[in-house]
């Protein structure tokens, strides 16, 4: 009988638990370029694209990336349990709440392009001006996700990059106007298979702190 390979407490390292100190959100319309790799070979963060706005600063609940996972069963007569069950849909969605009045968040949440014709116009502009349709367009963003975390032995920085090519407005959160608290505009997206990219959803970790993880070489024969 062979024993257990149990994971000895030798090997499990505090220095791989991440949070997300820093982090970021970014969107950008349908016709911007996809994100394709948001790192260059050294592992540091590239500029993003043309297009891409940042949302500015959210909540302190951050982002929620949730799933909405589905299957089908087989149910057989022999079986209290199902005999067979396949993946039916798999939707990943992202939430977060916005604090700032800015182009980015309030057209995320109005549903307005970030450029071209009918977008808003840069801050303090007069008068920003905007028109709930009868039929409201299905407008798709591109959105990018960044979070910065450290590397606790070596204080370099790492990233988690998660980005949407694809993503519609599925929810958002009332709007409240209140004197003990800032106007915010939680929404909901999802994220749907970009034809071009051939995925809903793609991430990387990378930077500087990320690589000093790699295992070290101890001068070789």
């Amino acid at each position: 009988m062979v024993a257990a390979d149990f994971t000895t407490i030798a090997e499990m390292k505090t220095s791989l638990i991440r949070k997300a100190l820093r982090y970021s959100i970014f969107a950008a319309d349908a016709d911007a370029p996809a994100v394709t790799t948001p790192f260059d070979p050294t592992g540091i963060l590239q500029a993003l694209p043309a297009g891409y706005v940042s949302v500015g600063f959210t909540t302190t609940d951050g982002i929620t990336f949730s799933g909405d996972l589905s299957t089908s069963d087989v149910e057989s007569g022999q079986s209290a349990s199902p005999t067979r069950s396949d993946v039916e849909t798999d939707i990943q969605t992202a939430q977060w709440v916005p604090q700032e009045t800015n182009r980015a968040a309030t057209s995320l949440y109005e549903n307005l392009p970030l450029s071209g014709l009918g977008a808003l116009p840069d801050l303090g502009t007069a008068a920003w001006t905007w028109s709930r349709p009868l039929t409201p367009p299905t407008l798709y963003r591109r959105l990018l996700f960044i979070a910065e975390d450290l590397n606790k032995v070596t204080g370099n920085p790492l990233y988690i990059c998660r980005h949407f090519p694809n993503a519609l407005r599925s929810g958002r959160e009332d709007e409240q106007w209140t004197r003990t608290a800032e106007i915010s505009r939680g929404v909901t997206y999802q994220a749907y298979v970009d034809e071009v990219v051939g995925t809903d959803s793609k991430t990387w970790i990378d930077g500087p702190g990320w690589r000093d993880l790699a295992p070290k070489d101890e001068g070789g024969a």
